[in-house]
C-alpha cells in the first residue's frame, strides 16, 4: 500500500502543473476518469452530486461559486453549517438530471460514477457534455475500481488517500485556490501520520478483527458491509486491524450467519442522517444485535464493543482521515493489549 504524501512530495507533485501557491494557467487540461476536461478559467457556477465535493469545495473556499448541492449523509461539517444552510440543497439524495441542468451550472462536481457514470442515475457524463456542461468524478470512486461490478463496484486494490489527495490537489488546480489546497493537504497527512503512530503504540493483540456494517435495506436482511479494498479496509490496514469480510467488493452483501462466525473483535456502525433504509437509522442497528438470536452472540456484541462512526468517513472522503483518528482513540479504550 502506497503511503502518505510527505510535504515535499505535495509540493512536487503540484510544481509539475503550477507552482505551489501561483495561479492557476489557463486553459488547463485535466484528465478525469476517462474524460478530458479543459478550463479556461476558474468556474463560477457549480453544482455538487455527492456531500464529499461539497464539504472538499467549502474547504477550498469555493462556497460562494455553489448553486446547489445533493447527496447528503451526515450533517455538513459544523464550521460549514451557516454557508450550507444558505445554499440550495436540490435533493437529500439523487437529484434530477434537470434540478442539476435547472442551476446553469458551468461544471458539476461528481462523487460516485453511480451518479454520473456511465450508468448514472442522474445522468452519463455524456448527457451533460452534449448540452456544455463539464462533469468532474473524484477519482477516489474511480482510480483502480470498476463500478460495473458489484452493487457498489469493486476495487482491484486497497485505496489510498493518495486518491483522496489527487482529488483535492485538483479541484484546487481548476478552481485556482492552490494555497487552500496545500493547507487542507497539510493538515490532513499530519492528522494521518499522528493516528497511524498512536494506532502502532497501542500493540494490538495479534488476531484483532473488525467488521463495519453501513446499513441494510431491511432489517432482517443481509447486511451491506466493507470488503477487502474499500476506506474502512484502508483504515484496518493502518491500524493493524485484520478485516472478517473477504469480499473485493466495496459493500457487500454477507448473511449474519457467515459474520457469526467470523466473531469480530469489534464492530463499527455506520452513524447517518440518511433514512433510505430501516438500518441507516444506529438505534435500530444497535437493537438488532442485541436482540437478534445470531447476532446477539458475537463476542463483540456481548462485551460492548461496538463503535459508532461517521457513515460519510466510511467513504473516500475527508472524514475518513478524521476517523482513523476516531478508530484509534477508540480502540485505546478497550483492553486488548496482550
Amino acid at each position: 500500500m502506497k503511503t502518505f504524501f510527505s510535504i515535499l512530495t505535495l509540493i512536487a507533485s503540484l510544481a509539475g502543473s503550477t507552482a505551489l501557491g501561483a495561479e492557476t494557467d489557463y486553459p488547463l487540461t485535466i484528465d478525469n476518469c476517462g474524460h478530458t476536461l479543459s478550463f479556461d478559467a476558474a468556474p463560477q457556477t457549480t453544482v455538487t452530486i455527492g456531500q464529499s465535493t461539497t464539504e472538499i469545495l467549502y474547504l477550498l473556499g469555493q462556497q460562494d461559486r455553489i448553486a446547489g448541492t445533493s447527496v447528503w449523509f451526515s450533517p455538513v461539517l459544523p464550521e460549514f453549517k451557516d454557508t450550507n444552510d444558505a445554499i440550495e440543497r436540490l435533493a437529500d439524495n439523487d437529484p434530477s438530471f434537470e434540478s442539476v441542468l435547472g442551476k446553469r451550472p458551468d461544471l458539476v462536481t461528481v462523487m460516485y460514477e453511480w451518479h454520473v457514470g456511465p450508468e448514472g442515475m442522474v445522468g452519463t457524463r455524456d448527457s451533460f457534455h452534449e448540452v456544455g456542461v463539464p462533469t468532474y468524478v473524484m477519482p477516489t470512486d474511480c482510480a483502480a475500481k470498476d463500478n460495473s461490478v458489484g452493487a457498489d463496484g469493486t476495487r482491484s486494490e486497497l485505496f489510498t488517500t493518495q486518491q483522496l489527495y489527487t482529488s483535492i490537489e485538483e479541484l484546487a488546480l481548476i478552481y485556482n485556490a492552490q494555497d487552500a489546497g496545500a493547507t487542507l493537504l497539510a493538515d490532513l497527512q499530519s492528522r494521518e501520520a499522528k493516528a497511524v503512530e498512536k494506532a502502532k503504540s497501542l500493540n494490538l493483540p495479534q488476531g484483532t478483527s473488525a467488521l463495519f456494517w453501513f446499513s441494510s435495506s431491511e432489517m432482517a436482511a443481509d447486511p451491506y458491509v466493507a470488503g477487502q479494498q474499500g476506506v474502512p479496509a484502508y483504515m484496518m490496514d493502518k491500524l493493524g486491524v485484520e478485516n472478517v469480510v473477504t469480499s473485493a467488493e466495496e459493500w457487500p452483501l454477507v448473511g449474519w450467519e457467515t459474520l457469526a462466525k467470523s466473531d469480530p473483535t469489534f464492530i463499527v456502525l455506520a452513524k447517518m442522517d440518511r433514512r433510505r433504509f430501516p438500518a441507516d437509522d444506529i438505534e435500530k442497528k444497535r437493537a438488532f444485535l442485541m436482540n437478534d438470536p445470531v447476532a446477539r452472540e458475537m463476542t463483540a456484541v456481548k462485551e460492548g464493543r461496538i463503535i459508532t462512526m461517521d457513515a460519510h468517513a466510511m467513504d473516500p472522503t475527508v472524514r475518513a482521515i478524521y476517523a482513523l483518528e476516531t478508530m484509534a482513540d477508540a480502540l485505546s479504550g478497550f483492553d486488548l493489549a496482550e
